[in-house]
């Protein structure tokens, strides 16, 4: 990339949440960010970190005493699933649990909104890809009046002390919000109706939540600023462009996996002197 590529930590520095009121300006972000990068070369530097994250997942995934929880939330068309594809995929998915969490089941529903989250925190050696999380329970339950106010207030609170248990545990957190602008949410949508491959992705609900956009920002910024702790950021990543995104998201996840350094086994003694014949 070129001179104005900023290093890994400066672009950390500048996508993520420091917590706080007026820590998140959503308003404020670009969607459409390049970082002075260059598409062609976007995706070679790609490459490059997914063949990083490739020997880091083995290395965590032998190693078996941490874990890793990625949790994507965005608006809809913001990418997600495309995400999870491009990161995800390249990696071992024997080491990888990805769970989708949509309206929640009459059975889940009778226990705290807690509950089925926590059935799905990764193991040790394990990333687990959170699509949709616990964050459902601030964000579209508040702008739809599903539970009212005195209820999913006090939330925030319930969700920073249970990431904290997951971390004090041994589970690094990160936290991805798809930044796209409401622009290019019309095209993508405009997309999937014209498709016939895509119109399976589209429901008219979308466009009720399209409708409550100001909303939508209002719970985001909210839960994004009470929600970013030291040991579970809050990260905001530029949408528009997949292969920004994209590059965004492999470094984020190199970045945390460095910092846990996970490392093989040693050997059982005397392995060096067995002879197979």
């Amino acid at each position: 990339m070129g001179t104005k590529d900023p290093s890994v930590k400066e672009l950390l520095h500048a996508l993520r949440v420091a917590g706080g009121q007026g820590s998140a300006r959503l308003d404020e972000r670009d969607t459409g960010e390049t970082f002075g990068w260059e598409k062609e070369q976007s995706y070679r530097d790609f490459a490059d970190e997914m063949a990083e994250l490739v020997d880091l997942q083995k290395r965590l995934f032998a190693d078996g005493s941490s874990s890793v929880l990625v949790v994507l939330q965005a608006m809809d068309a913001a990418g997600k699933d495309s995400t999870i594809r491009s990161i995800f995929s390249g990696l071992n998915p024997a080491g990888v649990d990805v769970n989708p969490f949509g309206v929640p089941t009459e059975e889940e529903t009778a226990h705290d909104y807690l509950w089925r989250i926590h059935h799905h925190a990764p193991a040790d050696g394990k990333i687990g890809v959170f699509n949709r999380s616990h964050y459902e329970d601030v964000l579209v339950v508040r702008v739809k009046g599903f539970a009212p106010e005195r209820v999913w207030k006090k939330r925030y609170s319930h969700i920073v002390n249970f990431e904290q248990m997951l971390a004090d545990e041994g589970t690094t957190i990160i936290k991805i919000f798809l930044n796209v602008s409401r622009d290019e949410q019309k095209e993508r949508f405009e997309e999937r109706l014209q498709r016939r491959d895509k119109n399976w992705k589209f429901r008219a609900g979308d466009l009720d939540d399209r409708a409550r956009w100001p909303e939508f920002m209002e719970a985001y910024t909210d839960a994004l600023e009470k929600t970013s702790t030291d040991d579970a950021p809050w990260y905001v990543v530029p949408a528009d462009r997949k292969w920004v995104r994209n590059v965004c998201i492999a470094r984020i996840l190199r970045y945390h996996l460095e910092e846990i350094n996970p490392r093989y086994p040693d050997p059982e003694p005397g392995l060096d002197e067995i002879v197979i014949d």
